[in-house]
């Protein structure tokens, strides 16, 4: 016989071998293949898939083995002999995705997003294991660091203790927190894709019979999704052209830690990890899942965890952009603010040097706006005059660039790695006020210096975002607590002068408005790869109709209204159209009445006038100055051919000197009516005035003739019988740009700034006024 085919021939006996091998297994035969209770079970994968998919027996510690229960031994069947033998594995079968112990993400309805009203439990190796209650088992993030939270031990008789977090196939160093009365709260750090997580809790008041301290251990699974197809928030630390590079900071930290540009560093992109932990677990909270905005990343030494500094670790971490500006340290300290520093001798805007140093170095173009958050490292205490110079806090920006802008004053008490996290915002120690400041007087101790540096600049954050002041949490300073959503159990306070809380529960925590997060759920850069795109077109109608109806349409949909009755700064009422399961499905028409509306209202304020604001699912925003004058019979006009026209609500604030009232009537609309020919606009950098000239030689001047000279015509095709059917507008404190819609479908160009404010636009015939 030929070599190769006796080659072949003891292939296929040994394929033969293996079947007759498996099929005595599983038939009880004992002879030659069995398995006793003492073998191990057959070899499995060692694939990082296979592993992390693999849930029957997670690995234990030998001091919690004897506690573990039996429900996760790995299951046997029986033989005739009474040995055991493992289950068989069909060759080159691949492990399946259980679908009890996890959410499986989709991309195409992603329904983990906002559907984890009940978290489940992962599995334990005892009672006494830790609990995640905040995140279910298998969700899906989009965040690199995840807080946490849940419960360790028996409740009924509240334990200390400390949880150790170990993460993924060790892609990141162990992290320890402290358990208080049985509650823990944590940060962890994700790796894309997914990530198994050991939580392993210990107390000194639980030991085994030989005195060893015992393990207690859970798993579980978290997988992360990092975004891409968003704009970020981009972090920069602004030092003036001869800055020395350092912060303020007592001799004790500078001795310790250091206080140069590279510990800011780290500081800053802490702090920036935990505003986006807080964010998205509040956007959990509100119903909107697990979205958050993102930052740019850069492959660099790991700062994340000290041990990741002392071995040079790299890591692909939050990038901090560095400007050095044009101006000297002397001149960026004496341009504070009027109510920063009174005898300054050149008082001038810290935030438009920032506005002019991140738009030079950045370069945006129209249309591609960048959202910038940025730290004045040269900050600095003057104690001779009591206050913190080359520091502001402001939020806010153009069509180009958001920007906040806020100090380095509580740098020295922000943590510099995640295993400082807790330290820091329990952290008594004093502030002296010979080196640092004591911000607006609440930055007694170090854990509230950093609870006002880290929360008060995401204050301003919130505003680069869009974020009004509120009548409570973020936007109204609620960051004075920002600790508690860190922290199980709160430090003395000498704001309070009080004794914190033994326990801080999620009602005690610090957090962002519910209209805040409404914002947050339609800005740009929470935006996930799931969400259905939406109509380029996010603007807002309001008309006035019958009967004392308002009607409100939006291409994209209507998210909600505010109302503010008058005397009220902030919106303390306010009613939501969107469905928080599919928020692309809020109405695009609703129609409201005045009546309807005051009702929402309390019984005290219904009779006062009423503002109404009014937001759109992409982003557009309408205000209404009078809610009752709009739906009233002023908001009526009788038209010369009897037909009714309605008035939308007016557009602009007429602050503008000269400005006058103006109405017109189209002749199209008179008896005997008259044919309109063309449209001239007059305009530069905003619209001046509009004349309709018609076929008789006549012509109708709404505003006034100014801006470029003879201005822009739009002439009609009369003889397919077009006619003007209303106007698209950019207005803001003025009308910016102005562009003509025909009955035919055509639309002339943008007349004045086409970059103008996006204001009201598909102005009705019977509407034009």
């Amino acid at each position: 016989m030929p070599s190769f085919l006796k080659d072949l021939s003891i292939r296929r006996r040994s394929k033969h071998s293996v079947k007759t091998t498996e099929t005595s297994t599983s038939s009880g035969n004992t002879s030659g293949t069995e398995a006793t209770s003492d073998d191990p079970p057959p070899n499995k994968s060692t694939s990082t898939l296979s592993s992390f998919f693999d849930r029957q027996s997670p690995p234990t510690t030998l001091s919690s083995q004897k506690s573990r229960s039996s429900s996760h031994l790995p299951r046997f069947n029986s033989n005739g002999s009474g040995n055991k033998t493992p289950p068989s594995v069909p060759i080159g079968s691949r492990p399946r995705l259980p679908s009890s112990q996890s959410n499986r993400y989709s991309l195409v309805g992603m329904p983990s997003q906002s559907n984890e009203s009940v978290p489940r439990q992962t599995p334990a190796t005892s009672p006494l294991a830790p609990r995640v209650t905040s995140v279910s088992d298998g969700s899906w993030v989009h965040q690199k660091v995840l807080l946490i939270s849940g419960e360790c031990a028996d409740l009924q008789r509240p334990i200390d203790g400390s949880m150790t977090v170990c993460h993924h196939q060790e892609t990141f160093p162990p992290t320890q927190w402290p358990v208080c009365d049985s509650h823990f709260k944590a940060l962890v750090y994700l790796q894309p894709g997914p990530n198994r997580l050991r939580l392993d809790f210990t107390s000194p008041k639980l030991s085994s019979p030989n005195g060893q301290m015992q393990v207690h251990s859970s798993w579980i699974n978290i997988n992360f999704l990092p975004l891409i197809s968003s704009p970020p928030l981009q972090l920069c630390i602004l030092i003036a052209k001869d800055s020395p590079e350092t912060f303020d900071a007592v001799p004790e930290r500078i001795k310790k830690e250091g206080n140069g540009l590279e510990t800011a560093i780290r500081k800053f992109r802490m702090a920036a990890y935990l505003w986006q932990a807080f964010t998205a677990e509040q956007m959990y909270r509100n119903g909107f899942g697990r979205r958050c905005y993102r930052y740019e990343e850069e492959w660099q030494p790991g700062s994340l965890s000290w041990r990741d500094v002392e071995s040079g670790h790299m890591r692909n971490e939050a990038k901090i952009h560095v400007i050095r500006l044009k101006q000297t340290l002397k001149e960026v300290r004496d341009l504070d603010l009027a109510q920063q520093y009174e005898p300054a001798k050149k008082k001038g805007d810290l935030f438009s040097i920032a506005s002019d140093a991140v738009r030079a170095y950045f370069g945006p173009r129209p249309g591609q706006r960048q959202y910038v958050s940025c730290m004045f490292l040269d900050a600095h205490w003057d104690k001779k005059v009591g206050t913190v110079r080359a520091h502001a806090a402001l939020g806010g920006g153009d069509d180009t660039i958001k920007l906040a802008i806020f100090g380095s004053h509580c740098l020295q008490s922000y943590p510099s790695h995640m295993e400082e996290v807790a330290p820091a915002f329990t952290d008594c120690t004093r502030t002296d006020t010979d080196y640092v400041a004591n911000d607006c007087n609440e930055s007694g101790s170090n854990w509230e210096a950093a609870n006002i540096g880290i929360g008060a600049h995401l204050h301003e954050t919130g505003h680069l975002l869009g974020c009004p002041h509120q009548e409570s949490g973020v936007m109204l300073r609620d960051y004075v607590r920002l600790n508690r959503t860190f922290t199980c159990r709160e430090s003395y306070s000498t704001r309070t002068k009080q004794q914190g809380l033994r326990l801080c529960e999620p009602k005690d925590e610090c957090a962002w408005h519910r209209l805040d997060t409404l914002r947050f759920r339609f800005h740009p850069c929470f935006q996930l790869p799931a969400d259905q795109p939406m109509s380029p077109d996010p603007s807002l109608q309001v008309w006035t109709v019958d009967n004392g109806t308002v009607l409100i349409t939006a291409a994209t949909g209507v998210a909600w209204i505010e109302l503010f009755p008058e005397g009220d700064d902030e919106c303390h009422h306010w009613i939501e159209y969107i469905e928080q399961n599919n928020p692309p499905g809020a109405p695009r028409q609703i129609t409201l009445t005045e009546q309807t509306v005051r009702e929402k209202l309390p019984e005290g304020k219904r009779k006062r006038k009423l503002k109404m604001k009014v937001f759109s699912c992409g982003g557009g925003e309408h205000e209404v100055d009078d809610f009752s004058r709009l739906a009233s019979k002023e908001g009526k006009v009788k038209l010369p051919h009897g037909r009714p026209g309605f008035r939308s609500s007016k557009l602009g604030f007429s602050q503008m000197e000269g400005s006058q009232p103006t109405q017109v009537i189209l002749g199209s609309c008179q008896k005997p009516g008259r044919l309109l020919l063309s449209v001239r606009v007059y305009h530069g950098q905003s619209l001046d005035g509009m004349e309709f000239f018609y076929e008789d030689g006549g012509s109708d001047l709404f505003g006034k003739r100014g801006g470029s000279p003879g201005g822009s015509d739009f002439v009609l095709d009369t003889r397919r019988g077009e006619m003007v059917l209303g106007f698209y507008l950019r207005a803001g404190v003025w009308v910016d740009g102005v562009q003509i819609l025909t009955s035919t479908g055509r639309r002339s160009a943008i007349f004045g700034n086409r970059r103008g404010v996006l204001g009201t636009h598909s102005f009705r015939r019977e509407a034009i006024a």
